[in-house]
């Protein structure tokens, strides 16, 4: 029975963008044992993936060569005896946990020069200024070098206990049937670019409370400020649950949400792995390259000429690509979905 062990991308997003990958590599070896090395933020969604064996989690933080953790993690997982690694983030210290185990095949892409670190190396096809699909950049992997992977990808599903989620959602207040509850999550970690407007997200707030709908705020402690200036302008139509929630309470609230708003983020791709209804609405980043992968979710982008940028600020000062989609564009698309009430609930 192969052992493999993959080293996951350090955002929640990335990571869910990297289950079609796992996913193939299950389909194409069902009985491997697939283990996932991970931070401690990113390893809740990876713990609900069908195709994880076990997670690892890192012992070291954000930012940082660790090298004495590190190495000691190396030889922790030599002796565990994996045949294969394959490395998902692009860095130098990200492949060298697996080269210090003296794991034979260590694969993934060359990145910062990692030649020597990997020795199953692959490239990035194409315009490097044309960003590809990120489910399709990691699902190479399960590939031989030079060969795409078969599309359509299967999409990320994380497994949701329906027990557990009611009972969270009741000790967060969410309000039972027939009361909707629809999640906002304004945040987005990379930075600002990324995140629709405060007073828009306001404005929607007020129109969907109109339709008697509760409208809830998630997000991580860091997202908290942005969450406190959208409650303050949508004057009582939102309550935040911003930096109260753990990644698993996140999860299991926006496993019962009717339906989720939400900027590129992790939070997105879980909503999408969930398969719940949602607007996903990009700004300095592109639906092309990291769309949430949903049959359910539609993706707003307006497209201007400066976009995308993949930037964490404008660089040019405006905003336009956020500021000018605008809170009844989101609700027509809303309707779209079919998850509006035709009339106010009372």
């Amino acid at each position: 029975m192969p052992r493999i062990l993959i080293v996951a991308p350090n955002w929640i997003g990335d990571a869910l963008m990297a289950q079609p990958l796992l996913a193939r590599l299950r389909a194409k070896l069902p009985h491997a044992h697939l283990d996932v090395l991970a931070p401690a933020w990113v390893s809740p969604v990876l713990r609900r993936m069908p195709e994880v064996n076990e997670v690892i989690e890192s012992p070291w933080g954000r930012g940082g060569l660790a090298l004495g953790a590190r190495w000691r993690l190396g030889r922790m997982l030599r002796a565990r005896g994996y045949d294969q690694a394959m490395v998902l983030p692009n860095t130098w210290k990200s492949a060298l946990a697996p080269f210090f185990a003296d794991i034979a095949v260590r694969s993934g892409y060359v990145g910062e020069s990692r030649y020597g670190l990997l020795n199953l190396l692959y490239r990035s096809p194409g315009d490097k200024r044309q960003r590809e699909p990120m489910a399709r950049h990691y699902a190479r992997l399960a590939e031989p070098p030079g060969s795409d992977p078969r599309e359509p990808l299967p999409g990320p599903r994380l497994r949701l206990d329906a027990a557990a989620a009611a009972l969270t959602a009741r000790r967060f207040g969410f309000g039972e049937a027939p009361r909707r509850n629809a999640i906002f999550c304004p945040g987005a970690e990379y930075g600002p670019a990324k995140r629709w407007p405060a007073e828009h997200y306001a404005a929607l707030a007020k129109a969907l409370a109109a339709q008697g709908i509760d409208v809830w705020l998630l997000g991580s402690a860091s997202d908290a400020p942005v969450c406190d200036a959208v409650a303050q302008a949508a004057a009582g139509a939102v309550r935040s649950l911003a930096g109260r929630t753990t990644l698993d309470d996140a999860i299991e609230l926006i496993g019962r949400a009717d339906f989720v708003v939400s900027n590129d983020s992790g939070l997105m791709h879980v909503a999408a792995a969930l398969e719940r209804p949602q607007v996903a609405l990009f700004g300095s980043s592109s639906p092309a390259h990291t769309p949430p992968l949903s049959q359910r979710a539609r993706a707003l982008w307006l497209g201007i000429e400066c976009s995308p940028c993949f930037a964490r600020e404008c660089p040019l000062g405006h905003f336009r690509c956020m500021r000018e989609l605008l809170p009844a564009r989101v609700l027509a698309e809303l309707g779209e979905l079919g998850v509006l009430p035709s009339t106010p609930v009372t």
